[in-house]
């Protein structure tokens, strides 16, 4: 089934006005906290800072398949945060044509601080909120998760 065919099971207008509705939240609340982040950094580096943190060191390779981009993209990505003292590249000691990639303290530091700043940008949001609206935050969280996993 192509990606744009809507399976016939689903209640069309419903599920697309939800999903409308999901997709503009997801943007919005997306961009405010890049807003809010001040991190002086593209969201592909910190898309790629929290790879590398998440997965250990990485290859160029690896990197790129976690970031679905192209591996000439992910160079230049990395030539960027290894100048801002974020990133170590280092190449592998038994093949010289692969590169790893981790982060440097700097970097931990630098994501923890933006991590910081957004969790308490929405904290102060969320406290403006009643009980019942955080609570129907909090029970919408394991379904909003289970939208970003891969399935088989």
């Amino acid at each position: 089934m192509p990606p744009t065919a809507v399976p016939p099971n689903i209640e069309l207008p419903g599920t697309t006005e939800i999903a409308a509705r999901l997709r503009l939240s997801a943007t919005r609340l997306a961009r405010r906290l890049r807003q809010e982040s001040d991190a002086a950094l593209t969201p592909s580096q910190l898309s790629a800072l929290a790879s590398i943190e998440r997965h250990g060191p990485l290859t160029l390779g690896a990197l790129a398949d976690c970031e679905r981009v192209a591996r000439p993209s992910v160079t230049k990505l990395v030539a960027k945060l290894v100048a801002a003292g974020l990133v170590v590249r280092r190449l592998d000691e038994h093949d010289g044509r692969v590169a790893w990639v981790s982060l440097t303290p700097a970097g931990k530091t630098r994501l923890a601080q933006i991590r910081q700043r957004k969790t308490a940008w929405l904290a102060a949001r969320l406290a403006h909120f009643d009980d019942e609206q955080r609570r129907r935050i909090a029970d919408a969280l394991d379904v909003l998760d289970a939208l970003t996993v891969d399935t088989p």
